[in-house]
């Protein structure tokens, strides 16, 4: 089926600190494709810290965005599952043939890493920041037409939260800790209290406590108390079952281990760095208290999914988590500029 549309506008990042509009012909509608049109899309840490010049391994041009969402325009002639109208956001890319997508995998997908595989015309990521792009059907995830675009963004990163969750596999009535309330220690915060979990949060940010305090988490304020000893204090002195760390930071690694329960506690490693943080911790120690240390990045389709039912029933509300909006591609540097900002939560870019 031929493209109405020929022609799509998009941010790129062409170097350290320097975005540009491009313009460059859309690729051909394949009879598995569908075209979106983009309504917004959030810039994520991983966004912002290439343009601040902490991801250079990620390359140039980067097209990237992958927080986005829209609606479909047009269908391919073999696409059976969506329509025009279709609300949606995009989940990981994946081929769809390959040992790890076939087996349940897709975010291990060989073609999911964007900053390695590069467009015909030399770009790399998967351009969420632009007026149209034509994708693969497989990626796309229906959501409600009532959830606003910014939040619909969101299906991304909380699939993510939604596949670490379930790798911890945390019960109801678990006190489980998560370190640090920006946005995806906030994310894993509700989406662990919407699990039927007892969620403490440690934040050292004034303007993060407070909207971990307005969305009615318990808090420890880093500032006034050593946080180890206050969830010790909370629990009667016998710990955490599991913590999140959702900050990459080697003192955040060194009272992760001091928060838990004597045995059987559960860490998750849910955030990177860069630099790179240490963890220090005796093997003797993980042996004799049977701790159970685990990493998680990305997420498969059915993480994707789960996060959609989570957003479309309005199980997880996203509202607060969001800062500002954008409006237009020519705006887009200003964005990553507001975005970069520390104490920030979401900026969003909006192209509708």
């Amino acid at each position: 089926m031929e493209n109405k549309i020929r022609k799509q506008r998009c941010g790129v990042l062409v170097k350290k600190g320097k975005i540009e509009i491009h313009e460059r012909e859309l690729p051909e509608l394949g009879p598995y494709d569908v075209l979106i049109k983009h309504e917004a899309c959030n810039i994520c840490t991983t966004d912002y810290t290439q343009y601040l010049g902490y991801r250079e391994h990620q390359g140039y041009p980067m097209a990237g965005g992958h927080e986005d969402s829209g609606y479909i325009i047009e269908v391919g002639a073999k696409v059976k599952d969506f329509q025009p109208g279709d609300h949606v956001a995009l989940g990981c890319p994946s081929c769809g043939i390959c040992e790890a997508c076939k087996s349940g995998n897709e975010g291990f997908c060989v073609d999911n890493d964007m900053t390695i595989h590069m467009t015909e015309d030399g770009y790399h990521g998967t351009f969420g920041f632009s007026d149209y792009v034509v994708m693969p059907a497989r990626r796309c995830v229906k959501l409600s037409k009532d959830l606003p675009a910014g939040e619909a963004g969101f299906l991304e990163p909380l699939a993510t939260v939604t596949k670490g969750i379930k790798m911890m596999n945390v019960q109801p009535g678990d006190t489980v800790v998560v370190i640090g309330a920006g946005t995806m220690g906030m994310l894993n915060a509700i989406t662990l209290r919407a699990k039927a979990c007892r969620v403490l949060i440690t934040e050292i940010m004034p303007n993060k406590i407070e909207n971990a305090k307005k969305e009615g988490l318990e808090v420890i304020d880093c500032n006034t108390c050593d946080p180890a000893e206050e969830v010790k204090r909370l629990t009667d002195g016998r710990g955490a079952d599991a913590v999140f760390i959702c900050v990459g930071s080697t003192l955040a690694n060194k009272q992760a281990v001091e928060m838990l329960k004597k045995y059987y506690g559960k860490i998750l490693f849910f955030a990177a760095s860069f630099p790179e943080p240490k963890l220090e911790i005796s093997s003797n120690l993980i042996h004799y208290r049977h701790m159970c240390l685990m990493g998680t990045t990305g997420a498969d389709l059915h993480d994707f999914l789960d996060a959609a039912k989570l957003l479309n029933s309005g199980a997880v509300k996203v509202t607060n988590l969001l800062e500002k909006s954008f409006y237009d591609l020519d705006h887009m540097e200003d964005a990553f500029k507001e975005a970069a900002t520390p104490g920030k939560y979401r900026v969003t870019v909006r192209m509708d």
